[in-house]
């Protein structure tokens, strides 16, 4: 029996789009010699509903990699994806980061709100 032990590094890609092409780019890319999980997943946001996945890759202690590379490795598969699942953005969550990338231009960051956002008021018979 053999057991590894490597630093936990765990790099999730989000994105909307077909699964179905989603798997299929992850097939061609991991041939490079990769493994990564694929997942649907659905996105609920202010106005609608997308479907689409999450695309996992970690330090695996069998072909152990520096975060350094999972995360640039997570760069060009989303970049991939991204192409193939014709689709504007991606989000790519690390422990230490959340990287979200967009080819549109009108994507620009909303400027901060002019004054703080009150909190809502108390449901009755919350305390």
């Amino acid at each position: 029996m053999t057991q590894r032990t490597e630093p936990t590094y765990v790099v999730t890609i989000h994105m909307a789009g077909c699964l179905r092409t989603a798997m299929e780019t992850c097939r061609r890319f991991c041939m490079e010699g990769l493994c990564v999980t694929v997942e649907a997943s659905t996105f609920v946001y202010t106005g609608g509903v997308e479907e689409g996945f999450r695309i996992g890759l970690l330090n695996y202690p069998r072909f152990p990699a520096e975060p350094a590379k999972i995360l640039q490795t997570a760069y060009r598969l989303a970049d991939r994806l991204r192409k193939d699942c014709c689709q504007h953005s991606w989000l790519i969550v690390a422990p230490d980061e959340t990287i979200w990338n967009s080819t549109r231009g009108a994507d620009a960051p909303s400027p901060s709100p002019p004054h703080p956002i009150p909190a809502p008021e108390p449901i009755k018979g919350d305390l």
